[in-house]
């Protein structure tokens, strides 16, 4: 015969079973939540020369503080190939926040260097502090600064500095940072030697550079004849932004009045400044914030 359980038979089995489900040890240990990992914990504000990945991926999965860096870092690298005699160098400036975020990208600003000095020596005459003062006050983007190295005192026709600059390194760059490859977000400037690079390698490739600085430029006496016929060739819409200037007692001056009289009497708009001061590292230094405010004025 069948065994019925009585109304309060069956209260009670269905409470004992209700207890010992909520008896200690029956439900699975409840983890404590990860708290999100600020980058700002990973990387310093003042980094060494180093060489660093070109993103840092920051997980959406948890929220994470906004970036508080106020400084950039610089990181090293080399161009090696048989075309030059020695490898190419070269320094790179990242903004602050660059390794935050592994969307936004940069305008690029390439900066060559004087004869005999080095890869070093626009950072060495306060190049990015002033870059990361202007970038923190908000008056100038967030951008990329690269640092090329020219062993040579050749002229460009001598050797090929050139097409290491324009077919490797510049496609380098572009490859392995957040760049933004284009004529407009690209600008190149130099001092001495390196503002005759820049007039060269600006106006003979309009294409690639949306702006020229000329810093006390040291115009290649190969070049003297050439990028005068070369500017009177392009559009007048294809020719970068241009920029000249030089100290009242540079060793230079007659040569950089020339060219930019040239400009003058062709209607090619450019900016003329004739400053106090010699052809030093003294006289480049006083000009770093206004050159940086000329470069990034579009880039907004």
């Amino acid at each position: 015969m069948p065994y019925f359980l009585t109304g309060f038979q069956k209260y009670f089995i269905l409470l004992v079973l209700f207890l010992s489900a909520c008896a200690p040890g029956k439900f699975p240990a409840q983890q404590a939540p990860i708290p999100p990992v600020s980058p700002t914990s990973i990387l310093s504000e003042n980094l060494p020369t180093q060489t660093l990945p070109p993103t840092l991926i920051v997980s959406t999965a948890t929220p994470v503080p906004s970036c508080t860096a106020t400084r950039g870092f610089i990181v090293s690298g080399v161009v090696t190939t048989e075309m030059l005699a020695k490898p190419m160098n070269y320094k790179i400036y990242l903004p602050p926040c660059y390794l935050f975020s592994s969307e936004q990208r940069y305008p690029v600003l390439y900066l060559l260097h004087g004869q005999g000095s080095t890869e070093d020596q626009w950072i060495n005459i306060g190049v990015t502090d002033a870059a990361d003062q202007l970038i923190n006050s908000g008056k100038v983007p967030a951008f990329i600064m690269v640092f090329p190295y020219d062993y040579s005192t050749k002229q460009p026709t001598e050797y090929n500095f050139e097409k290491v600059f324009i077919q490797i390194l510049i496609p380098k760059i572009d490859s392995a940072y957040r760049t933004l490859p284009d004529a407009h977000d690209r600008a190149i400037g130099g001092m001495s030697r390196g503002g005759a690079w820049a007039l060269h390698l600006g106006i003979n490739h309009p294409n690639l550079f949306g702006a020229i600085g000329g810093h006390s430029p040291a115009i290649f006496y190969s070049d003297r004849n050439s990028l005068t016929r070369i500017l009177q060739e392009t559009p007048e819409a294809m020719i970068p932004r241009i920029w000249i200037d030089a100290g009242n007692n540079d060793s230079e001056l007659s040569l950089i009045r020339e060219f930019e009289s040239f400009l003058t009497d062709q209607n090619i708009p450019h900016e003329w400044h004739e400053f106090i001061g010699f052809h030093d590292k003294n006289y480049w230094s006083l000009h770093v914030n206004q050159y940086l405010n000329w470069y990034t004025k579009n880039w907004h």
